[in-house]
């Protein structure tokens, strides 16, 4: 059963929904990542979160009518600002290789970053009980992110750049080969994160096997 935090709340009447990215939307998202990164997600009340936006509990229902539909909005910004930067190819005339060189070297950094160590874990801590938040970061970071590169290497296979006969596959061979040797031991606190000198070599370490097994003899 969904705790009373997550029942869903009516705007009050008479008050239209709020345009999507409006400054007031922007400032409620950045209390929630406050409150969730410090409480966790089930600990974390709307109450705490509206004193933490600087904003009434009714105007934050308004905006967002459950902690689950906050947390969403706050995994698509952070999508926006992360994913769809890194994922920005030039699909005609970049080189392949540093292309993808480009993009390890922004997604390790990503990965190992304390901020997104921490909403992993609250995630993870989180996806019990409330599955559809664990799913919802899903789709909205890794999933989105394999799909975008996927598009990527399945152009460059179009131009003769690469031979790949399971694009999706390959996506997320690549993914993992970044991901591994980053998030996996910062998130466990086996390691710290890689500094500039580690993150380039695991990059280029990555790239060049994955050429290895997918680049066209040219």
């Amino acid at each position: 059963m969904m705790s009373s935090e997550s029942t869903r709340v009516a705007a009050p009447e008479g008050e239209a929904a709020p345009a999507p990215e409006s400054a007031k939307r922007a400032q409620i998202i950045e209390g929630a990542r406050r409150c969730f990164l410090a409480s966790g997600f089930e600990a974390a009340s709307m109450a705490e979160i509206a004193r933490e936006a600087k904003v009434s509990k009714g105007t934050l229902y308004v905006y967002f009518d459950s902690k689950e539909a906050l947390f969403s909005a706050l995994v698509e910004q952070s999508r926006r600002a992360s994913v769809e930067r890194l994922m920005d190819f030039d699909y005609e005339h970049a080189n392949v290789r540093d292309a993808l060189v480009h993009f390890a070297t922004g997604l390790i950094g990503k990965l190992s970053a304390p901020e997104h160590v921490a909403l992993v874990r609250m995630v993870i801590g989180a996806s019990e009980k409330f599955p559809g938040v664990a799913r919802d970061y899903f789709e909205a970071g890794p999933a989105h992110g394999a799909a975008r590169l996927a598009g990527y290497l399945r152009e460059q296979e179009r131009l003769g750049m690469v031979s790949i006969p399971d694009i999706e596959t390959a996506a997320w061979q690549f993914f993992g080969m970044c991901h591994h040797p980053t998030l996996i031991s910062v998130l466990l606190a086996a390691r710290p994160a890689p500094d500039g000198e580690r993150v380039r070599i695991l990059a280029e370490t990555a790239v060049t096997t994955f050429l290895a097994a997918y680049a066209t003899k040219r």
